[in-house]
């Protein structure tokens, strides 16, 4: 997160203009230390964990009656600081299963800027002479070729959004339940009918998974309104709902920390 002291009112530590980076654990640089640099910095990060992607303005009195979380700063100045995530940052997408419909929707969003991760318990899947249509993508492309595709869902990072998809149905309620097990995933969609996700809720809540839990899990995938079964067009239908989750993480309110509900997208069978 860039942070650029943008106005000064009165007397300040530094004139306008003034920057630093911070990252979850580090700074670099200051925009004037103390109470100020502090607030802004925990601002920074608040905003850094809840994925918010777009800018925010912050005005702070250096008062002796204004907030002194991080203790008095009492020069008789305001500041307005910019908070901006730097351009840098790209989400991270995972597909389990580069079938027909995962090879299709790793195709449409491999031209978006983000982390696509493919992962497949089939090394054929993501041979290169499959996947020529990825060349030159303006995603980062990540292949994960892994006998157990669950053991690769802790490398993703937290807002990760994860599609499951895969040829076998045990490697789909597998993936479901390690999901399931890191709350901070931003999105888990599911690949399926209705009678499979009502198999799979009886199996999830058999290992411990609570209703809350289930409801994590958006299925069928996809936009309301699209019911065609070609792979091409479920993907598509796919591609779409996860744009919009992408723009929800972006305009998400600052002061809350990423959130994500089941969807109403159109049924979808494998």
């Amino acid at each position: 997160m860039l942070i650029t002291l943008v106005s000064v009112r009165g007397h300040a530590p530094r004139a306008a203009g003034a920057k630093m980076v911070v990252s979850e654990t580090q700074t670099w640089d200051s925009v004037g230390g103390g109470n100020l640099e502090a607030t802004a910095v925990q601002r920074a990060r608040d905003l850094m964990a809840a994925g918010v992607q777009m800018p925010e303005l912050l005005t702070l009195r250096l008062t002796d009656s204004a907030a002194n979380d991080y203790g008095r700063q009492c020069c008789g100045g305001e500041v307005t600081v910019l908070l901006e995530p730097l351009a840098t940052v790209r989400p991270h997408i995972a597909l389990f299963g580069i079938g027909h419909v995962g090879l299709e929707l790793a195709l449409m969003l491999s031209r978006l800027d983000i982390h696509l991760h493919l992962a497949d318990s089939r090394a054929a899947q993501l041979a290169p002479e499959r996947l020529t249509g990825l060349e030159g993508s303006r995603a980062r492309v990540h292949l994960h070729h892994s006998p157990i595709p669950e053991l690769t869902l802790p490398e993703l990072p937290a807002g990760s959004l994860v599609v499951i998809m895969t040829h076998d149905h045990a490697e789909d309620a597998a993936l479901c339940d390690a999901a399931l097990r890191r709350p901070e995933l931003g999105f888990v969609g599911l690949i399926g009918s209705s009678v499979k996700w009502r198999r799979f809720r009886e199996q999830l809540k058999a290992v411990g998974h609570t209703e809350d839990d289930l409801k994590r899990v958006s299925t069928p995938i996809g936009i309301p309104g699209i019911s065609g079964k070609s792979p091409a067009v479920i993907a598509l239908s796919v591609a779409a709902q996860l744009v919009q989750t992408l723009e929800g993480q972006q305009s998400a309110a600052p002061h809350t920390r990423l959130m994500t509900g089941t969807p109403h997208p159109a049924k979808r069978d494998t």
